[in-house]
């Protein structure tokens, strides 16, 4: 593999995953908005990704999903456009030219954009024309997909899936005389861990452990959801939320482990950090003497094996897409299992639950070569939040500044924090609403 795709398979960091796109977004789709617009051939699926953010580069769109997608349907043409300053959602809408296909990070982009715009299309009677079995799918992130509206409208696949795991740096976990961790760790367990490796010798500080607390949040593990289910309102300050800020606040109130980043893992002083498993590949290239390894995700200890809820880029069909049939099928081969191998070689989570797809994930990176991979897949997703009502507003929760600033910076207790960012968030919910009107 040459130096362009390998470097094109390293993910950004989280955040950048989690922000999405940062435009406004559009005014809903007219049906008019294409009414002199040039109809596009009968064999062309256009495929318009957003994320994942590789697919920039349209050589790895190809080589990931162009090239199968030809040899599979040697009679279908690929245009492949991927989002960016000019190729907006506000600019292919306005332009009259929906894609047939949309590639977009499921949990903050479906309603940003997809739904704002009017492009969602419910795909439940294609999935029964096809004889498609979402059922080998990953439950979680199938879950995530039904949980949008309270029927159970399917707006689109799971495609792939960014998921977390625990690094360890085994150096210091051997210059200590600790063990290294294990798959099936709880929190309480890699607590006591932390505590044993966050050491101060002369200059050095050795941080035992540190995670992410916006993706901690964000992707709970106890499946909270930070909006009312029921209500046009924030729901944080709740004995759940209390229970995961206590979790995670201890750690950081361990003397000497004070939060600083996830990403210092790489600089060799850091026992252990819980970040997405893309930074195999990125933090080997940082400091290629690094000597880490991998294990599953620390759980709580009442939800054994139970990982964070699924971070996923999904396959959507428009509602203008005048092919969804064939774009369907196409959808419907790229979650095959023939494909998920091709997809899992390249270092890619997908959503299959294949033993198969399991086996030969990262065989073609020799960053991987050597780590214990299989980690991805020892526990399962934490299941998302269940449907909010109808017509309740949809909003960004900043869940992320309960700890920072509230907590880091300005020492306030858990309920405290989690009661600020829900009065915060409540406001907000009431300010979308009355510019709605």
């Amino acid at each position: 593999m040459n130096k362009i795709l390998k470097s094109s398979l390293v993910i950004a960091s989280a955040v950048s995953m989690l922000a999405g796109c940062t435009s406004s977004p559009a005014n809903p789709v007219e049906p008019e908005a294409s009414k002199n617009t040039p109809k596009s051939p009968d064999n062309e699926i256009f495929i318009y990704t957003v994320y994942p953010a590789f697919y920039a580069k349209e050589e790895v769109f190809d080589k990931q999903i162009g090239q199968h997608l030809k040899k599979k349907f040697p009679d279908i043409t690929i245009k492949h456009v991927h989002w960016d300053k000019g190729r907006e959602y506000k600019d292919l809408i306005a332009a009259g030219t929906i894609p047939d296909i949309i590639i977009d990070n499921a949990r903050m982009n479906l309603q940003r954009y997809i739904l704002k715009n009017d492009l969602q299309y419910d795909m439940t009677e294609l999935i029964k024309k096809y004889n498609f079995d979402t059922s080998k799918l990953n439950p979680a992130a199938m879950a995530q997909m039904k949980n949008v509206t309270p029927e159970g409208k399917i707006y689109g696949l799971p495609f792939q899936l960014s998921d977390l795991v625990l690094f360890y740096n085994k150096d210091i976990f051997d210059k200590f005389g600790v063990d290294y961790p294990k798959d099936g760790m709880t929190y309480d367990e890699v607590y006591e861990l932390a505590k044993k490796l966050t050491r101060v010798e002369g200059e050095n500080t050795y941080k035992g452990y540190q995670q992410h607390p916006g993706l901690y949040m964000t992707y709970n593990q106890r499946s909270a959801s930070p909006l009312s289910l029921t209500e046009d309102k924030a729901e944080l300050n709740t004995p759940e939320w209390k229970i995961l800020v206590d979790n995670l606040r201890r750690f950081y109130e361990i003397p000497a482990n004070q939060f600083t980043s996830v990403d210092d893992f790489p600089k060799g002083k850091m026992a252990m950090s819980v970040h997405v498993s893309e930074k195999i590949i990125q933090w080997y290239e940082q400091n290629k003497n690094l000597n880490f390894d991998i294990a599953s995700m620390p759980s709580f200890s009442d939800l054994p094996n139970t990982k964070a809820q699924p971070n996923m880029y999904s396959a959507y069909i428009t509602k203008q897409s005048t092919k969804k049939d064939m774009a369907f099928q196409v959808i419907s081969y790229l979650l095959s299992e023939e494909m998920q191998t091709e997809l899992s070689k390249e270092g890619i989570i997908g959503p299959l639950e294949s033993k198969a797809v399991q086996e030969a994930f990262g065989k073609n990176l020799p960053q991987m070569q050597g780590k214990h991979t299989q980690a991805i897949f020892a526990s399962k997703n934490a299941m998302p939040p269940a449907a909010r009502a109808n017509g309740l507003t949809y909003i960004d929760v900043p869940a992320h500044i309960v700890f920072q600033p509230l907590i880091f910076g300005e020492s306030k207790d858990s309920v405290t924090a989690l009661r600020m960012v829900e009065e915060q968030t409540t406001k907000g919910i009431q300010t979308e609403k009355a510019a709605n009107k």
